[in-house]
């Protein structure tokens, strides 16, 4: 949904979908009025049953409708249930509210009998009645279904998706995590910094009309073959904190035998690597390195630094193709399907150790028993202490989702998200709504989390290419 800059009175008709993706969409449309039409509420009532996520919004929404016409009588709902404002101040004055309608009677739209699905047809003939019986209003069918939003514009009526869980407004407008500086940097911001050391740390303090536009953690570089490359520390005004950052790129400072090989992954090391941060989001397209760099990282904290107990992996299981069914065996066996590429990963990692066939089996049995596979299904409830936890696939997740994930870090926990928000599998979620960019966006400048996005990629040639072609 669109804020509607059209002078006329807006009554936005609500699709069934838009209620299951987002429980409080009927608080969403500020001072605007909403039309539930009773179809809606039986398609409700139908997706009620069950532990799913929209079965559990489905019962939220329920719950939110109950609550607003409580004590209301019939008279009054016919007129429309006023909306609370989410505007406004107890200081100053609070814009109108909108009013929630119910559809209380038949409407006769005149629209002819539709093939089809017989919901979305009484849904559209309701908002051409609405139409029809409202000149003097904009109305608006709010649909997440791009098929009814079709059949909408072919029968006249105004319909949009619904946009307000947008996090941005455009996918390539998303937080990088990494900003060239411009070629005239020092000039302009070096006459007054100051530098200094700190336990083979190096540290620089400068002040420029550049910082105003920096965030904490921020990634920034010279592009140049031995350019400065370095992170913002600390932000204060116009006078900003910068640490060089380490270069994994060299042999001697591999992780678990992996070093970057471009420089938006040695970027991607020092987050993972850093214990000052807790939340790390690396986005990139495939064979960019994620999950063999956050694996190694794991890895070497867990049985070379001691830093965490064990590594906890799990990704969303959707299938690609169609379903295998039921599998049998325990959390992990049935999760070992859907962990390719852990498993892929794991094998690159213990064929950089030395020993023969021998040492790699005993080293992927000690492996085995410090990562564990684990499903988002059972994560209601728990919390880990002292864990390395990748999440992957995380573009998959609805923002309610992830925010049910990340609270469930204790402690001494470090949290990864990996994804590629172009490839998408989940129905209803887009690039600028999934939990990957919800979350990019809420912890950017936070001191404590750190994202990067991966650009170059890394497998082979081939697979480099089909990236490119295909």
């Amino acid at each position: 949904m669109k804020r509607s800059k059209d002078p006329k009175r807006a009554l936005f008709v609500l699709d069934t979908n838009v209620l299951m993706h987002d429980p409080a969409a009927i608080f969403r449309f500020e001072e605007h009025d909403i039309y539930i039409p009773m179809i809606v509420l039986e398609e409700l009532d139908a997706g009620k049953k069950g532990v799913s996520e929209a079965a559990r919004n489905v019962r939220q929404v329920s719950r939110f409708l109950d609550e607003l016409i409580e004590g209301v009588p019939q008279a009054a709902i016919d007129k429309g249930v006023p909306l609370p404002s989410t505007r406004g101040s107890n200081h100053g004055k609070s814009p109108p509210s909108g009013r929630l309608y119910f559809q209380t009677r038949a409407l006769s739209s005149g629209l002819p009998e539709l093939p089809g699905r017989g919901a979305d047809n009484a849904i559209l003939g309701q908002a051409l009645a609405l139409k029809l019986e409202r000149p003097d209003t904009r109305v608006t069918l709010v649909s997440k279904d791009i098929n009814l939003r079709i059949k909408a514009a072919i029968v006249g009526v105004h319909a949009e998706d619904y946009f307000s869980d947008q996090t941005i407004e455009d996918a390539d407008l998303l937080y990088r995590g990494v900003q060239a500086l411009p070629a005239d940097f020092w000039e302009r911001h070096g006459n007054d910094m100051t530098s200094w050391k700190e336990h083979a740390r190096t540290f620089y303090r400068l002040s420029g009309p550049a910082v105003r536009d920096w965030h904490t953690n921020l990634f920034v570089y010279e592009d140049a073959p031995d350019g400065v490359e370095a992170i913002v520390r600390g932000i204060d005004n116009d006078t900003a904190v910068l640490e060089l950052v380490q270069d994994f790129r060299a042999d001697r400072h591999n992780v678990w035998g992996v070093t970057a090989r471009n420089r938006e992954q040695n970027f991607a090391l020092n987050l993972l690597m850093d214990p000052d941060i807790d939340f790390v989001t690396v986005l990139g397209p495939a064979g960019t390195g994620k999950t063999l760099m956050t694996l190694a990282a794991g890895l070497a904290q867990t049985l070379d630094n001691k830093r965490f107990n064990e590594i906890i992996m799990t990704r969303v299981t959707i299938p690609l193709g169609e379903d295998i069914g039921f599998l049998p065996g325990t959390e992990e066996e049935k999760m070992e399907p859907w962990m390719g590429a852990l498993m892929d990963n794991l094998e690159v990692l213990t064929q950089s150790h030395d020993g023969g066939n021998w040492a790699r089996a005993a080293t992927n049995d000690l492996l085995r028993n410090r990562i564990k596979i684990r499903s988002l299904n059972f994560m209601r409830g728990r919390t880990f202490l002292q864990r390395f936890l990748i999440l992957d696939e995380a573009q998959n997740l609805t923002p309610k989702q992830m925010k049910a994930l990340v609270t469930r870090a204790g402690p001494g926990t470090k949290m990864v998200c990996l994804g590629n928000i172009a490839q998408i599998d989940t129905p209803y979620l887009t690039e600028t709504t999934c939990g990957l960019t919800y979350v990019v966006n809420r912890f950017r400048g936070w001191t404590h989390s750190g994202h990067v996005t991966l650009v170059r990629g890394e497998r082979s040639r081939l697979a480099d290419h089909a990236s490119d072609v295909l």
